[in-house]
Order: structure tokens, then C-alpha cells, then sequence
């Protein structure tokens, strides 16, 4: 039988024997993703899976219509990545399809299959449920169309829209993708009609997403354009360079740099693959300069990387000694990080282990109540699935804001009895504030609200805020006060205080208590004014303004959208 197996194994061409290998990473993906428990981001979009829209906060909707899918086949983890772990052999399958020399053999396919298994980017996204995963598929399906288009293929034009609207259907770097692509295209290309007919397609059929945008407020265009950014720390830079070094594999890295510098192109598509990593990198290692840049969102350069290594490789035989050396030592190290990843011998506190007995503790802490967690939105996600307990995250103005703020879980738990996550500092006065060690070694800090009544809802319009203010100026600012709830909300008491916010990008909040006193009614609306002095530690600086109703031990957000202003020096 091994003998049989062996000539079998021999006989495959170039093909089938990527086929063969991609089938066997596969398997180990799909044991991985059944027996590894949720990172946090996957539970977070298990929780978009719950209610399937053509938009979430984050991200679009494909990551949350493969969970989705998955669930109805099968529970748990494997349920939540199975259809992720099918995208990686897909799009390395086409990757192949779209780099193969015209003379591939069986050292090319092994060649080929060595890098991508190599590359430990791809390693881990290949069976963790987030949006990378249908990125590539979609990018690599834009790429082999693009090159049909650009080889004059009839209707290659129409199947390039359709690839386009499903990479921002995936994730909205996929925009970058296309205008890469087109930065390297002759111009007699881009003066073809049918390349413009491929953008209205993908137009079209992104409609509905679109729709749902503009109904949300464009939320989530606001949020990756302007609510990321953050101060400039030197760190974010050196941090992004030096992940750059670890996930395209150390080993190789020197390797990349010569290739790219070597490999001539002839091919539009081939000048693309070689644009994508420099492109990618220049484009994040620029944006690490406004706030922290994750180091997947440069994976789809791993297309270029493998391409311009591989086509340098096959072609000169002590480079691909090494590759495949180096290739192999990064294998054998990946299918030790797999096993510590299932099994945890080293007894490691990460987000992957310990779920089931972390969450445990605070479910029996709240023995069927609902937990609203402070910040944590996917802790607050992790929970809920691996307890199946009521849980809600309140939006956080020194944080984030997030998809919970799109569902209605804390109005359902309103005249309830709750557990609500305070810090580890909050006095015990009035409170029974209570704390646990979880198994993951966190610390989870609490107090019982005996009746839970929300004000996330109301609604602050504010009128008479100038676009620019003066230091020392006083305004006179008409509030509009929408109350949604079915019962009074006095403002003013020991529980519910009105507040002016001025939030400077991520992280600055400047609170100043207005000291108003009144009851919004039930069902009803009110106007008030309020005076406010601006003061010298605002100067110099452009805001978000509005106003919220502060809760004791509670978390908030504006109530209601936010006045962009800027404060200048002295009047």
C-alpha cells in the first residue's frame, strides 16, 4: 500500500500536486479551528451573525454571513470558522492559477506550497473567522479577473464588478486593492468603456449596503476615515515595522527585498502583484503616523510576496534551497504554536484559552441576571457565547463606540435586576460592589443594579454652537430633549446627571457637569438652555461636542450626534 501510495504520489503534475497539499492544509485548518477556542474579534462577529443586515458598525456584512452559514451546519468554534478555513485553499488555488509558469513542475508546485504554508500571516488566518479570510478570497478572484480584463477576455469586464463589490462586501480595504491595481495599468486600459462599466457594476450591486450606510449614519466610514485616529506615538511606527519583520517570516524577509528588486514583470497583472506589498506597507506605515495600525491589514500583500519570491526562486537554485530550508524549520516551529494552541502545556493567559472557566465565574456570579459589561464589547460578545447568558457593552466616550449600540439588548432589560461592570477602584458606599479572579487571571469588578432603567437613547440636539469658539466666551446653548422611554428620567438627582462632553480624537474627554435639574417625561420631548464658559485647557484644539446623561458607575456616549468645534486662544 505505501508503495502504491508513493506512485500515485509521483504521479501528479504540478496541479494536482498543489491540490493535494492545499487538501492536506486544509484538514489541519479545519481540526485547528474545532478544537482552538474564539479569539476575542471572532466572538465579536459571532454576535453580528445573531442578526444578519447589510451592514455592521465595523465591518461589512460577508464575515457575518459566513459565520452565519457555518452555524447552521455546525455549533461551537467549528461552526464559527468552518467556511473560513474553505477560503484559504481557494484563494491560494487561484493565486497558483494566476502566478504558474506555462512550463510548472513538480519542484514549482512544491515551491509554491512551501511559501504560502511559510508565511505566517496566512497561517493564522486561515481558519480564524475574520474578515482577512474573505478579503483574500474576493481579492485574489479581483486579481485573476483583472488579468482576464486586461488580456482582453469578453465579459471579463462584468466578473471584475462582481469580484470588486464582494471585496467591500468582505472588507473595505479591499478598495486599495483596485486602486493599486489600476495605479500600475497601461492607459490604454484605463481608457477602455468597459472598465468604467465594471465600476458601475460593482456600484450597483453594492446598493444595498450603501442604504444601509446612509441610514446608520454613515457609521462605519466614520469610524475607520476619522474615529481611529489618534495622537502620533513614535512606537506605533517602530511596532508596525518591526510586525512587518515577524508575520512575512524573518527567514525570508532579505529574500522578498531581493526578489522584488530582480522580478521584471511583463504581464499588467504580474506589475500589480509586485506594486501590492510596497503599496500596502508605504499606505499603513504612513497611517501608523495618526494612530495604531494592526498587521493584518497588509495580508493581501502576501499575494505580491509570494509571487515575486516564487518567480525569483524557481530560478535560481540556491535560493530555493534556502526557501525551502527556512520554508520547512517555519512549518515545524508553526505545528508546535498549533499544538501549545489546542492543548496550552505552557499554561499561556491568552484570549484563546481558559473561555469556558472565565466566563463560567461570572455567569454563576450572576446566577441568570443580564451582565452589561463597561467596555469590553468583545468580552461582552465572548460571553454571551460561551454562557449563553443576556449580556450588553455600554458604548464608552474615553473608548469606542461599537455594533452593540445598533441592538436593543439594554432596553429589554429595563425594571430588571442586572450586574454591571464598574472599574476595580469603585468605592463600595452605596453599592454592593463585588470583584472575582477569572481563570484567564483577569479581574472582573461589579455592582447590582436592583432596577435597570437605560438613558442611552435620549436624544440632545444642541443649537447655538458656533463652528469656532473663544477662550473665556460664554454660550448660550438650546438643548432639545427627546426622551424614547416609557418613564420619567429626572435629571440632576443622585443617579442621572447632564454633562457637556469635548472628545479630542480617541482618547481626550473633557466632562463639565451643566448642574441643570429637571424630569424628562415619559414619551415626551423639552427644550432647556444652558450656559457654558469656555475654559483655557481647551485652547488650541478641534472637538466633538455634545452632551450625555452621566450615570453613577455607568459608561456613556453622546446623547445625540456631536458638534464638530474648534477653540481659539483668548477673546
Amino acid at each position: 500500500m505505501k508503495a502504491s501510495f508513493k506512485k500515485i504520489y509521483a504521479s501528479l503534475d504540478a496541479d494536482r500536486l498543489v491540490l493535494l497539499w492545499l487538501a492536506v492544509w486544509w484538514v489541519c485548518n479545519l481540526l485547528q479551528a474545532g478544537l482552538t477556542e474564539l479569539a476575542n474579534d471572532e466572538a465579536y462577529y459571532h454576535l453580528f451573525a445573531e442578526r444578519l443586515a447589510w451592514g455592521y458598525f465595523d465591518h461589512p456584512p460577508m464575515t457575518a454571513l459566513l459565520v452565519w452559514a457555518g452555524e447552521h451546519l455546525f455549533g461551537g468554534e467549528l461552526g464559527v470558522r468552518f467556511f473560513f478555513t474553505v477560503l484559504q485553499p481557494l484563494y491560494l488555488w487561484i493565486l497558483w492559477c494566476i502566478v504558474r509558469p506555462a512550463d510548472a513542475d513538480r519542484r514549482d508546485a512544491a515551491l509554491f506550497v512551501v511559501l504560502a504554508a511559510s508565511t505566517l500571516m496566512l497561517q493564522l488566518y486561515g481558519f480564524i473567522a475574520v474578515p482577512d479570510g474573505p478579503l483574500m478570497l474576493t481579492a485574489a478572484l479581483f486579481l485573476l479577473t483583472f488579468k482576464r480584463f486586461t488580456e482582453g477576455r469578453r465579459m471579463a469586464w462584468l466578473w471584475m464588478g462582481v469580484a470588486m463589490a464582494l471585496m467591500a462586501y468582505s472588507k473595505y480595504h479591499g478598495a486599495l486593492v483596485v486602486l493599486f491595481a489600476l495605479a500600475v495599468t497601461p492607459p490604454r486600459q484605463l481608457l477602455r468603456p468597459s472598465l468604467y462599466l465594471s465600476g458601475a457594476v460593482a456600484l450597483l450591486l453594492l446598493v444595498p449596503h450603501l442604504v444601509w450606510q446612509y441610514d446608520h449614519d454613515w457609521a462605519s466610514f466614520a469610524y475607520h476615515l476619522s474615529g481611529r485616529n489618534s495622537v502620533f506615538k513614535p512606537n506605533y511606527v517602530v511596532e508596525f515595522l518591526g510586525n512587518m519583520l515577524v508575520v512575512f517570516n524573518p527567514f525570508l524577509v532579505p529574500l522578498y527585498v531581493q526578489a522584488w528588486r530582480k522580478v521584471k514583470p511583463q504581464t499588467v497583472v504580474g506589475r500589480a502583484l509586485k506594486f501590492l506589498p510596497v503599496a500596502f506597507i508605504g499606505f499603513f506605515l504612513l497611517s501608523s503616523l495618526r494612530g495604531y495600525v494592526q498587521p493584518q491589514w497588509v495580508i493581501v500583500a502576501c499575494f505580491g510576496l509570494i509571487y515575486v519570491l516564487f518567480t525569483y526562486a524557481r530560478r535560481h537554485p540556491r535560493t530555493r534551497r534556502y526557501v525551502m530550508w527556512a520554508g520547512g524549520v517555519t512549518v515545524a516551529l508553526i505545528a508546535l504554536v498549533r499544538l501549545e494552541m489546542i492543548f496550552n502545556p505552557l499554561g499561556i493567559r491568552f484570549e484563546v484559552f481558559d473561555n469556558r472557566a472565565s466566563y463560567g465565574a461570572i455567569a454563576e456570579a450572576a446566577d441568570g441576571r443580564p451582565v452589561i459589561f463597561r467596555q469590553g464589547y468583545v468580552v461582552a460578545a465572548k460571553y454571551a457565547f460561551y454562557t449563553g447568558g443576556e449580556a450588553y457593552c455600554q458604548p464608552n466616550i474615553r473608548y469606542r463606540t461599537h455594533q452593540w449600540q445598533f441592538r436593543d439588548d439594554d432596553s429589554r432589560f429595563t425594571g430588571r435586576e442586572v450586574l454591571v461592570e464598574c472599574p476595580a477602584e469603585t468605592a463600595d458606599t452605596t453599592r454592593e460592589v463585588r470583584s472575582l479572579t477569572m481563570a484567564n487571571g483577569r479581574r472582573f469588578t461589579w455592582f447590582v443594579d436592583r432596577s435597570f432603567h437605560p438613558v442611552r437613547l435620549v436624544d440632545i440636539a444642541v443649537t447655538g454652537l458656533p463652528a469656532e469658539v473663544a477662550v473665556g466666551e460664554v454660550l448660550q446653548l438650546k438643548l432639545t430633549i427627546t426622551n424614547p422611554y416609557p418613564y420619567d428620567i429626572a435629571d440632576g438627582g443622585t443617579d442621572v446627571q447632564l454633562a457637556m462632553l469635548w472628545k479630542h480624537g480617541r482618547f481626550r474627554v473633557d466632562e463639565f457637569p451643566t448642574g441643570a435639574e429637571f424630569t424628562i417625561p415619559a414619551d415626551d420631548m423639552l427644550t432647556r438652555t444652558v450656559t457654558f464658559s469656555v475654559p483655557p485647557q481647551l485652547a488650541g484644539e478641534k472637538f466633538d461636542v455634545g452632551f450625555a446623561l452621566r450615570r453613577e458607575g455607568y459608561t456613556n456616549w453622546f446623547n445625540g450626534k456631536a458638534v464638530p468645534t474648534k477653540v481659539v486662544g483668548n477673546l
